[in-house]
């Protein structure tokens, strides 16, 4: 398999599309005060960076990271739902990892669901090694997230 990881833009027909889906999908997860899905407006602000990632010229998968200066925040992370055990995820991740460590920030932290359907995407963090951690930011304790962090 061969990924091509992009900068992307919310305005790209695939990508908007991807990211309603992803949207979509928060929203239906989680009661409104639990849900730190970012809108499609948000993704286009200059703090942050949207990466899409493609096999042969397929849109696969999306993450973004917000810049904070010495650290950075995972946000939208989603895969498609026909790309999901593919490796897309953690090609993605890594790519991540390796964009906020060239923008020189120290650590890279996230907020995920805490229930069930978001077990794969808390095994696939912590195996790229981010470990739970109290919320930060922003973010303020709720049983129905689940915050991680990782050294860069």
């Amino acid at each position: 398999m061969s990924f091509r990881i992009s900068r992307a833009d919310v305005h790209e027909p695939d990508v908007a599309t991807l990211l309603d889906r992803h949207f979509a999908l928060m929203r239906a997860q989680s009661p409104p005060e639990s849900c730190h899905v970012l809108p499609k407006d948000e993704l286009s602000h200059p703090d942050i960076t949207l990466y899409a990632l493609r096999e042969d010229d397929v849109l696969l998968a999306i993450g973004a990271i917000r810049d904070f200066g010495p650290w950075g925040e995972v946000k939208s992370m989603h895969t498609a739902k026909e790309a999901r055990g593919r490796g897309a995820a953690r090609a993605l991740l890594d790519a991540l990892i390796a964009s906020a460590a060239a923008k020189g920030m120290q650590h890279l932290s996230l907020e995920t669901g805490s229930g069930p359907e978001h077990m794969a995407s808390r095994r696939l963090y912590a195996s790229a090694g981010f470990a739970d951690c109290p919320p930060f930011g922003n973010y303020t304790y709720d049983p129905l997230s689940h915050f991680m962090t990782r050294a860069i």
